[in-house]
Formats: structure tokens, sequence, C-alpha cells
């Protein structure tokens, strides 16, 4: 095995990629914008909290299986793996993805594989192939395809193996040598599809997690009107054998299932009505969990003649990591803080943040006058708290 692989984007999914392909006996040249992560990663080290990673980092780096640069380098295979955001409005943000093939354009070769695994808008991966033929490329000797990742943050390592994956080419001599390579490190299924479903499976299952979320959150803003526990009814109701109600939170976060149903609805207009009204139900419980943590310090403020000092446990979008993209519960503590209130952030996965001082969890309890919990994670369960208001938006001892 003697391909060399060049991946583009060394974050949440590029680098444990890599870092896969590299114990596989890939050679790999791994490619991010950013000189420190650059840095941290040719030391052996992670820039990103993901259990097994440092260890999978460490052994390809110190293997030689593994470099990372600024810039890439001629190889058989590349990766894309960049951010698609959006732009103002919810219309798709497709720019590092251009910038990215523009990058690797002066470096592929006849029978190269270019594969896309960002998550992206129908047609992105055509997007891929105009703008490489657009830089000089003869795009019609290349194996263009289309493989969205799948994989849970806090189990990449093990998805990335383990989960079957969806390939969709630009043809189907494509979508036949990208099924090829990632039958080389995939145990899971590799199943075979065009470009644009490929794409539109990916959106389909974030937007179809979104939507039962949506439906489990409207529940818990009903149950705190009704006063009904909203974690003990959706116990007692998935005891029926076709039920199945997820857990409510604090909103919808990351970079997945905040971001991709607006790729369906942005293309699918006035059709797109279930998925739409998903996202702004998600969104809106935030909001109104703001609302409610606003309330309960007013109610303080007005009993004790002074502002409540409110503690937010958590600040990543899901339990157990350190990621804070698009995550509701950062949204929340900086809400708060822009309103003038005196909140205290607690988050174990990271050590540090630009806007917020990080205090432990014990410091913040005794000296927080109302405690909220934002996200479950493992540090935050099984500790009971008294003669504090205590606001639970992910049922952490429930």
């Amino acid at each position: 095995m003697n391909k060399k692989v060049c991946v583009i984007g060394l974050g949440y999914i590029g680098l444990p990629t890599a870092a896969l392909l590299a114990n596989r006996g890939y050679q790999i040249h791994g490619v991010d914008v950013v000189q420190s992560t650059v840095d941290t990663i040719n030391a052996g080290n992670i820039h990103i909290v993901e259990p097994d990673l440092d260890t999978f980092v460490r052994a390809a780096v110190n293997s030689g299986n593994l470099k990372a640069s600024l810039t890439p380098t001629i190889a058989d295979v590349f990766i894309i793996a960049v951010p698609t955001p959006f732009h103002k409005n919810y219309v798709p943000n497709v720019d590092y993805i251009v910038s990215a093939t523009k990058a690797i354009a002066p470096y592929v070769k006849a029978e190269d594989i270019v594969i896309l695994e960002s998550t992206s808008p129908v047609g992105t991966t055509e997007l891929v192939e105009k703008t490489l033929e657009e830089e000089a490329v003869d795009t019609s000797k290349l194996y263009i395809a289309h493989c969205p990742e799948r994989v849970l943050p806090g189990h990449i390592m093990r998805e990335l193996v383990e989960n079957d994956r969806i390939v969709g080419g630009t043809t189907k001599e494509s979508t036949e040598k990208t099924v090829e390579f990632y039958k080389t490190f995939v145990s899971g299924e590799v199943l075979s599809t065009d470009a644009k479903t490929a794409e539109m499976a990916k959106l389909t299952e974030n937007s179809f997690r979104d939507t039962n979320i949506a439906f489990a959150n409207e529940l818990s803003i009903l149950c705190d009107k009704f006063n009904i526990d909203v974690w003990e009814l959706i116990k007692l109701t998935n005891r029926h054998p076709r039920v199945n109600v997820l857990q409510p939170g604090a909103g919808v976060g990351g970079h997945c299932i905040a971001v991709d149903p607006w790729f369906i609805v942005h293309a699918g207009g006035a059709d797109a009505k279930i998925i739409k009204a998903a996202r702004e139900i998600n969104t809106y419980k935030t909001e109104w969990s703001i609302e409610k943590i606003k309330n309960v310090a007013l109610r303080f403020e007005k009993k004790n003649g002074r502002k409540a000092k409110v503690a937010c446990l958590g600040l990543a979008f899901k339990p157990d990591i350190d990621d804070l993209r698009e995550s509701p519960a950062l949204y929340i503590a900086q809400t708060l803080k822009n309103h003038d209130f005196k909140v205290l952030t607690v988050e174990p996965n990271i050590t540090s943040h630009k806007v917020f001082e990080i205090i432990d969890f014990e410091t913040a309890i005794n000296d927080a006058d109302i405690i909220v919990y934002l996200v479950g994670h493992k540090e935050f369960k099984g500790i009971r708290i008294f003669g504090k208001e205590v606001i639970d938006f992910c049922g952490i001892n429930k």
C-alpha cells in the first residue's frame, strides 16, 4: 500500500480521517490554513477533544505517515473536509470548498480520486468538478465523488470504521473507484449511488434528527406550560413499542443538525415545510430558554435586592465534547452576559474562552444563585444541589 492521500482541512472530521488512514499504512499529507494547528499536529498532539484521537495522531506522526502543512502536495487521493456554514438568511456558503478545490488544482493528476466529504448542498460535487475545470484541470481523467461523513462526536474513531458509508460519484467509474478506496478501511457497508443522491442523503439524515428533536423541544415547552415533568412524560410515552420520543434540550447545535436542514430549505423553498418548521422550533427553544432564565433571575433580584449570579453549566453543543460550533448553550450564556446578567461559565472540555472565564464546577455552584444545566456533561451527573434555584434543560439527573 503506497498510495498518498492529501486531506484538506484538519478539523473535527479531517484530522480523525487523516490519523486513521495514516495508521492503516497510507502516507498522509494534511493541510490546514491555521499555522498553530499544523504545528500542534506535527508535534504529535491534537487541537480538538475527541476520545482516542490523541493516540491515533501520536502514532501516525511517530510512524512518519502523517505530516501537516499549510499547502497541498501531489497525491493519489484528495479528501476535502472543510466547513460549510451559511451566509446571511441561511444561504449556503461553499466558499471554503471552492477555495480548497482551487488549492489542490495544481497538484491533481490523471487517475487521481477527488473526494468531497464536507456536508454540502445538492450540486456541490459538480461544483468541485466545474471549479477544477476552470483551473485548467482535465476532469475527464479524474474520479470525483461525494462521501459524506456520518459520525457522532465522541465516537468518531470507531464510527469512521464501523458505520456504513454512502459514495456518489459524478460518473459510474468515479463511484466505483471511490468505493474501492473506502473499502480499504471501512468495515461497514460502502453503498453506491450518484453524487446528488449522496449529498441529499446526508442532509436528509440530519433533517430527520432535527425534526424529531423539534418534536421533543415543543413537548418540553408545552409541559412547562401544563406543569408536567417532560422527562417523566417521555419515559412513559416511550414504553409504547412503536414510539421513540427523543430528549429535549436548550436548542440544537453543532455544524450538522443546526445547519444542514437550511441547505434543503434554501433549495426547496415553500415545499420544505416540515423541515423549515423544525428548524424554527429548535431555534425558538433556545430563545425560550433564555427568557425562562431571565424570568427566574429577575424574580431573584426583586426578592433579594441584587442581581443574581447565574452559573451556566456547559458551553459545548452536546455532552462530553469541546465543540462550540452553533452551540445553543454558548449563545444562551453570551446573550445573558449581553443583557448585563452576572454569568459564571463551566465547560470541563475547554480551558479558556475569548469571552468567558472558564471556572470549575465547584466554584460555580458555591458562588452562583441560580444553577442552569445547559449541557449534560458526565462531570455534572449525579450531583445534587440544595438551597439554590436549579433550571435543568437537559434532564441531567433524570
